[in-house]
């Protein structure tokens, strides 16, 4: 999209946290089931990310289609550490890569919480067995 892209013509970095992001709020609320709205407003419970690391393997222009992807790398006991990337249409290039770990918070206290039962779940049944 023209908003993603700098004067270059290009993704402007930061913009694929943005996209990053939407994409694990679909994934909690279509993929899960578990509604992303429903967890943070409703539910009061955050999913702030304590640790990101990125790397920037190919350029994305203005008009390119592109894929996100997200893996469960680890599933803890307060923590999801993710693997999400985003690759040309097809598949065939990488373009950027992301590990990423969110911990699960009460938006009250601003603590750490235990992953939420339902949302462990979801998690499970999505993404198979995971470490703990």
């Amino acid at each position: 999209r023209f908003s993603d892209c700098d004067p270059a013509g290009i993704v402007f970095y930061p913009q694929y946290l943005v996209m990053f992001n939407g994409l694990v709020e679909d994934w909690v609320e279509e993929g899960l089931g578990v509604g992303f709205r429903k967890l943070v407003i409703d539910r009061r419970i955050g999913l702030p990310t304590v640790r990101l690391e990125a790397d920037f393997r190919a350029v994305s222009k203005m008009g390119d289609k592109v894929q996100l992807q997200l893996r469960i790398e680890r599933l803890g006991s307060r923590s999801i550490g993710l693997d999400s990337r985003c690759t040309s249409a097809d598949g065939s290039e990488l373009r950027m890569q992301m590990k990423q770990v969110l911990v699960t918070t009460s938006l009250e206290t601003h603590q750490a919480i235990e992953v939420p039962a339902d949302l462990r779940e979801a998690i499970g049944r999505l993404h198979g067995t995971l470490q703990h």
